[in-house]
């Protein structure tokens, strides 16, 4: 079944909140909002996060309605790869297969106040473990915003951007070593997450309204608009 994740952040109050494993709730997102607004926890999973958003007003609906067949067929791709290397060895489990796509959806914003704020909104991994939560609901890995520095949403192989705290090393780069936003996704992105086997990407806005869109894949779907209204959408490197 499908299990949808979601964060959110505040950077000027460094409130936050998070959802984890839900199979029931139509805008995760929304109940995350809910999570940092009118509780006084930061992350909550499964049924306690759903019967949550029954109590703050945030729709419910039946797990049928995240189904589309394209991602059904995807999933039947990954568990047919995934037999075939069991077959070949009894020694080691099999790796997770992918689908070789993935279905984060992320937001950055600065508001003319000088506001910072990020989401992070995702269905997970094709063919994962029941009960695997990735970096989307992760405060520091998938989503993570500072007034004071910038703001960050992640998207890509979970696991990789929460060992390497994706989100919050970006922004710690720039407050304590002086880099740039830019240098400092490059660095994320392409060293450390990319060393490790890890793939993906991240957006970024930091005080002054720049804009950072750093991934080490073929393509990472994207689009901004900046402070002199200048429109951006693109889905493969630049030339």
């Amino acid at each position: 079944k499908n299990e949808l994740d979601a964060s959110i952040m505040d950077g000027k109050s460094k409130a936050a909140g998070a959802v984890a494993g839900v199979t029931r709730v139509k805008n995760p997102i929304l109940l995350a909002r809910g999570i940092m607004e009118l509780s006084e926890h930061v992350m909550m999973t499964g049924r306690g996060a759903e019967k949550f958003a029954t109590e703050i007003g945030v729709e419910l609906v039946d797990p049928h309605y995240f189904y589309t067949d394209a991602r059904w067929e995807g999933l039947q791709k990954a568990i047919a790869r995934e037999r075939v290397e069991m077959d070949h060895t009894s020694m080691t489990p099999a790796p997770v297969y992918k689908d070789g796509k993935f279905g984060t959806v992320g937001c950055v914003a600065l508001d003319k106040n000088g506001n910072i704020a990020a989401g992070t909104s995702t269905g997970g991994m094709t063919n994962k473990r029941f009960g695997r939560i990735g970096d989307a609901p992760i405060i520091g890995a998938g989503t993570y915003a500072d007034n004071l520095v910038c703001g960050v949403s992640a998207t890509g192989w979970g696991e990789f951007f929460i060992r390497n705290v994706v989100a919050y090393d970006i922004a710690a780069q720039i407050q304590y070593k002086g880099s740039s936003m830019a240098d400092a996704a490059r660095e994320t992105i392409h060293k450390k997450v990319a060393e490790m086997g890890g793939d993906g990407g991240v957006i970024a806005i930091d005080t002054q309204g720049n804009i950072v869109m750093e991934f080490n894949t073929e393509g990472m779907y994207r689009a901004s608009i900046d402070i002199q209204g200048k429109k951006t959408i693109a889905i493969y490197k630049n030339p």
